[in-house]
């Protein structure tokens, strides 16, 4: 890609807050679960998809952690964040379980999309890798994950954690059992 067809920095910034600001006013505005009527009947990719048209509840972690569903598809997710002051741990920097948090909707949200109506999921593993220190100088960053694998009861994913200039700030990965969800 030349240079002229690749955005700069400050117009990829303004892309991923326009993006941001156009999902955030199709949200419901109260954060909360879905109910297992509200899903019944829907696949996961279905349940991300009513998340992101305001037919469910965006989770109450989102509002939380200043991150927010930005778009789905079968097996890939990407969420968006923006690193906060109150992120901080004592050294001056976001803390590891900011990244965690923004990798782990990622990873376990990919898997998600892939499942069929009545089934869930939930992480046996997750690994991450910090590469680069986040504060608040970094205005926003995409968690995109990633399936690599679903079968039966086992599903592996994959996500980065990028900023609008193309830098990586951490990787990961899951392995998530899949299964037939108990009553709530």
């Amino acid at each position: 890609m030349s240079a002229a067809l690749t955005p700069s920095h400050d117009e990829a910034l303004a892309q991923w807050l326009d993006e941001e600001k156009a999902v955030r006013a199709m949200l419901r505005p109260e954060h909360g679960v879905a109910t297992m009527a509200e899903i019944a009947g829907l696949n996961g990719l279905q349940q991300m998809q009513a998340m992101l048209d305001g037919k469910l509840p965006p989770p109450p972690i989102a509002q939380t952690l200043d991150f927010t569903l930005l778009r789905v598809s079968k097996g890939e997710v990407i969420f968006q964040g923006s690193p906060k002051f109150r992120h901080y741990n004592p050294m001056g920097t976001v803390h590891g379980g900011w990244y965690a948090t923004l990798l782990d909707s990622a990873l376990g949200c990919a898997v998600h999309t892939t499942l069929d109506p009545g089934r869930g999921y939930t992480t046996l593993e997750l690994k991450i890798n910090l590469v680069r220190a986040l504060n608040e100088r970094v205005p926003v960053v995409r968690a995109i994950g990633r399936v690599r694998h679903v079968g039966r009861q086992m599903a592996t994913a994959e996500a980065d954690l990028i900023g609008h200039d193309g830098k990586l700030y951490a990787h990961g990965s899951t392995t998530c059992l899949i299964f037939d969800p108990v009553k709530r």
